[in-house]
């Protein structure tokens, strides 16, 4: 039995949770192999490499999107909207079925705060402000990763967030934005707000804490076996990024 602890006190998001885990041992071939039957190719490559953060050595986890050229006239940029149901046909063609459900499990968490976030029903979601390609292949890699390395409990800390606000698609909206605060209200996590500007907590970040998170209090005692680093983009000015640990009661 594997118990993970994940630390985020810098935040978390999806692509920090994947390079943390993958860093921690999950099979990067494997991961690669199991993307591949989501069909979508075309759209996305991933790039994993090593970066420096406050001159400590952490793992990145990059999802490149191809941009697809299109003759279009009217010169207006075609981006595919996807909805939940778009994503879940995608995640479908996944081989592995606990993937498959715990990647479902994330991504409904997601819609159903967007939903809330933005006064919609869960149909009428679509992922474009996540960017649907980016977070499905962070959530599919995050699913693949827990299932791979065996991991059974998943401890989380207190989840560490911005203030101020932050620039999107809709115009400025407060941090921590709508959904992430939707995410942690219903699902009762333990959030500090913290004097850095900006947001640190994505939706995606949330959903994943949300939907793994299964124990509460971290043993008084324990050992740890293993640790892997994930670091995040956003602020390169600060060191920024998740530690996940295979800790073992002692």
């Amino acid at each position: 039995m594997k118990d993970l602890y994940l630390e985020c006190y810098s935040g978390i998001s999806g692509d920090m949770t994947v390079a943390a885990l993958l860093d921690l041992g999950a099979d990067l071939n494997k991961l690669k192999t199991t993307l591949k039957e989501l069909k979508i190719d075309d759209e996305f490559e991933i790039k994993v490499s090593k970066v420096l953060k406050s001159g400590i050595e952490a793992n990145d986890f990059d999802v490149i999107l191809k941009h697809k050229h299109e003759h279009n006239h009217d010169h207006h940029h075609h981006h595919e909207h996807r909805n939940l149901d778009d994503v879940y046909k995608i995640i479908d063609r996944l081989s592995d079925e606990k993937v498959k459900k715990l990647a479902k499990d994330i991504f409904k968490v997601v819609a159903v705060a967007e939903a809330k976030a933005h006064g919609k029903s869960i149909e009428e979601v679509h992922f474009h402000e996540v960017g649907a390609v980016d977070s499905i292949i962070d959530i599919v890699s995050v699913a693949f990763s827990i299932v791979n390395l065996g991991i059974e409990n998943v401890y989380v800390s207190t989840l560490y967030e911005g203030r101020g606000f932050v620039h999107c698609a809709h115009g400025d909206m407060p941090v921590p934005v709508p959904a992430v605060l939707n995410i942690v209200s219903d699902y009762d996590l333990d959030i500090k707000i913290t004097d850095r500007e900006g947001e640190i907590i994505t939706p995606t970040g949330a959903a994943i804490v949300a939907t793994l998170k299964n124990k509460e209090e971290l043993p008084e005692k324990y050992k740890i076996k293993k640790v892997g680093l994930g670091a995040g983009k956003r602020y390169p000015d600060r060191p920024s990024m998740v530690r996940a640990m295979l800790i073992e009661e002692d």
